[in-house]
């Protein structure tokens, strides 16, 4: 006499609850579950049994989202974001099978999954870079240092925030992250700007660095990105920048990036290789002496000139891509003479130091004469734009 299963009715809402409860808060990403299922749950699918789900009914929830547009950036809900959510409800429903009996079956195991996005490239601008660090010295020493440690380090945001004092060690310069997105510990060497940006916080020996939680620091820049019109930055998007600027000094392999980043697959790693192509130049010119590496530094940077039509009519060269570098003189010809060696002067300190620069931005959108400035030859100053 062969023995019948008895399904226990469930719905999916309550499902979710339980697989939360029970699964997702063991999980290093179960703020990420939490919020995925919330999203699941707000669905017309929760209401129903979990016995009752057939693949159809999640071939139409993966259908309806991916022509859904999130409500807060305004942009269409990607690939990656429904193939979250449907490992999700994979998941769940394998544990219901086995563990709960409230399903004979994955129905989300057969249902076509979306394609996997290109994963994000976005870079940050010097002229972004510039104002970030303007606003938030500003107004919160503390988001200033993280917005720099994340450019010199290549932590992740929870990696920053969960930062503590006695896991620095200043005097060999290195950070240790005893628990890390991957489940492993890391050390991450702290270059000489990263030292210096802690070492402008009060001096501690225990407690954490930072006072921010995710939820506070997610608001603070979100806020910052409204305020200055910075479109589409993630503060993930930090740490793909600082990777790709360690493979840009030419002077760190693969091995050693990983080491400091802490990727575990080389195949994960080669995405946050996009370098800038004027960055290769160097390399692809296999003649070029070694004394002639510093070139690149010479370079014509973007500049904004304004008259001032008070009495004294001072003429002001400001270069965009640094802060605070701006001349006036009483003629046009004197200003911008004074604006080439300032800007040679600047960029030769750097070489000397071994100091990265910006590299040059677009031309400002503005009323004022837009201008690039040259460094090498105060005679070719002025190289005009047309105004559209």
């Amino acid at each position: 006499m062969s023995s019948v299963v008895r399904i226990r009715k469930m719905a999916l809402s309550r499902g979710l609850d339980k697989y939360y409860e029970s699964v997702s808060v063991h999980k290093k990403g179960y703020q990420q579950e939490f919020y995925r299922a919330n999203v699941i749950k707000r669905h017309p699918l929760a209401s129903k049994a979990m016995d009752d789900i057939t693949t159809v009914d999640i071939a139409a929830y993966r259908d309806e989202r991916l022509a859904q547009v999130n409500p807060r950036t305004g942009r269409a809900i990607t690939g990656n974001t429904v193939r979250l959510e449907l490992a999700l409800l994979s998941s769940l429903f394998s544990i219901a099978r086995v563990e709960w009996g409230t399903c004979r079956s994955n129905p989300v195991e057969l249902v076509r999954k979306p394609k996997v996005s290109k994963g994000r490239d976005r870079r940050l601008t010097s002229t972004e870079e510039r104002r970030l660090s303007r606003y938030f010295r500003e107004r919160n020493l503390m988001l200033y240092i993280i917005f720099h440690l994340a450019l010199e380090t290549a932590m992740r945001q929870g990696e920053i925030l969960s930062l503590r004092y006695e896991h620095i060690d200043m005097q060999h310069g290195v950070a240790h992250l005893p628990d890390t997105k991957n489940g492993s510990s890391r050390d991450v060497p702290l270059s000489r700007k990263a030292r210096n940006l802690l070492q402008m916080l009060p001096v501690q020996l225990t407690g954490n660095v930072f006072n921010y939680t995710s939820s506070g620091f997610r608001s603070a820049w979100r806020t910052a990105l409204l305020t200055l019109h910075i479109e589409n930055l993630h503060f993930h998007d930090l740490r793909h920048e600082a990777i790709s600027r360690f493979f840009e000094l030419g002077t760190l392999n693969v091995m050693e990036v990983a080491a400091i980043s802490g990727h575990r697959s080389m195949n994960m790693l080669k995405r946050y290789t996009h370098l800038r192509a004027y960055q290769l130049v160097s390399k692809l010119d296999a003649r070029r002496r070694q004394t002639q590496k510093i070139a690149p530094y010479f370079v014509p940077y973007p500049a904004l000139v304004e008259t001032d039509c008070g009495e004294n009519g001072l003429v002001r060269v400001m270069i965009c891509d640094f802060e605070n570098l701006m001349v006036s003189a009483t003629t046009r010809e004197a200003a911008l003479e004074r604006a080439s060696e300032l800007l040679l002067r600047t960029l030769a300190l750097a070489a000397q130091r071994g100091e990265r620069v910006p590299s040059p931005g677009e031309l400002p959108v503005g009323t004022q004469t837009r201008i690039m400035i040259c460094p090498l030859n105060p005679a070719q100053a002025l190289m005009p734009v047309r105004l559209n």
